[in-house]
C-alpha cells in the first residue's frame, strides 16, 4: 500500500511540475480578470448584508422589545451597513469599469472606436432617471397606498428603463455580453443608489436618534416613523431587483440571447 502510495505521489508530482501556467492578454487580461475577482467578491458581500438584514436581522429586531431593540439595533446596523456599503462602491466602480472594457471593445469591433462613450452616457442618463423616478415613488409613499402598489410600480419603471437602455444600445457590434450587462449594471447601479441615495441617509439619522434614545431618554422624532418605512422599502426593492440583475449578469457569458442590430 505505501509502494502504491508513493508511485501515485511520484505520479501527481510529475503532472504538476509539467503543468504549464501561462497568463494571456498581457496586462490588459490581468485587469479585466483582477476587476471580475473583485467584482464579484465584493458583490458577495453586498448581497450577503443585504439578505442577512431582511431575512434574520429584522425580523429578530421586531421581537425584541423596545427597551432591547433600542441597544441592539444601533450597533448591529452600524456595523453591518458598514459593510454593505463601503462593497457596494467596490463591486460598482470595478463592474462599472469592467462594462467600459466591453462596451469600447465593441465599438472597436464595429468599427467605431469612439462610439462607446456616448454608449455608456446614454447608459447612465438612462439609469440615472429611473433612479430620479424611483426616489419619488418612494418618497411618495402614503400617497401611493401600500407598499406592493409601490414595489410594482417600481417595477415597471425598471422594466421599462430595461427595454429603453437594450433598444438604443442595440447598435451593430454591440455583443450579447455587454447588452445583457447594460441591463444587470444598470439594475446594480439603482441598488448602490438606493444604498448611498435613500437608504444611508435614512438609516444614519435613526441610529443616531435611537441612540440618543437609549442613552439619554431622548424621544424619537416624528418623522422616524417615515424614514424607517423609506429605508426598509428601499432595502426590500434592493431584495426583489438582485435576482434580475443576478440572471443578466450571468446571461452575459452563458446564455447569449441578446444582440445588437
Amino acid at each position: 500500500m505505501l509502494k502504491a502510495y508513493g508511485v501515485s505521489h511520484w505520479a501527481l508530482s510529475a503532472a504538476i511540475w509539467k503543468l504549464e501556467v501561462m497568463f494571456s492578454g498581457g496586462p490588459a487580461g490581468i485587469e479585466q480578470i483582477s476587476l471580475r475577482w473583485i467584482h464579484i467578491v465584493s458583490a458577495i458581500v453586498w448581497v450577503g448584508f443585504l439578505f442577512f438584514f431582511l431575512l434574520v436581522v429584522a425580523p429578530t429586531l421586531n421581537s425584541l422589545d423596545p427597551a432591547t431593540r433600542a441597544k441592539v439595533f444601533p450597533a448591529l446596523a452600524g456595523r453591518g451597513l458598514w459593510w454593505l456599503r463601503w462593497s457596494s462602491v467596490a463591486a460598482w466602480l470595478a463592474g462599472f469599469r469592467y462594462f467600459m472594457i466591453l462596451a469600447k471593445t465593441d465599438a472597436v469591433n464595429a468599427g467605431k472606436p469612439h462610439a462607446w462613450v456616448a454608449w455608456i452616457g446614454i447608459w447612465l442618463v438612462c439609469w440615472l432617471a429611473a433612479f430620479a423616478v424611483e426616489m419619488a415613488l418612494i418618497r411618495a409613499g402614503g400617497a401611493l397606498g401600500n407598499k406592493f402598489v409601490i414595489g410594482a410600480l417600481v417595477g415597471f419603471v425598471m422594466t421599462a428603463t430595461s427595454w429603453l437602455v437594450v433598444s438604443l444600445l442595440a447598435q451593430p457590434g454591440a455583443s450579447n455580453r455587454t447588452m445583457c450587462i447594460s441591463i444587470g449594471g444598470g439594475l446594480g447601479t439603482i441598488l448602490f443608489f438606493n444604498v448611498w441615495g435613500i437608504a444611508w441617509r435614512c438609516q444614519k439619522r435613526l441610529i443616531a436618534w435611537t441612540r440618543a434614545s437609549a442613552e439619554n431618554g431622548t424621544p424619537m422624532p416624528a418623522e422616524a416613523a417615515n424614514l424607517a418605512r423609506m429605508a426598509t422599502l428601499t432595502m426590500y426593492i434592493n431584495f426583489w431587483l438582485t435576482f434580475p440583475l443576478i440572471f443578466f449578469m450571468a446571461a452575459s457569458a452563458h446564455f447569449p440571447f441578446l444582440s445588437g442590430g
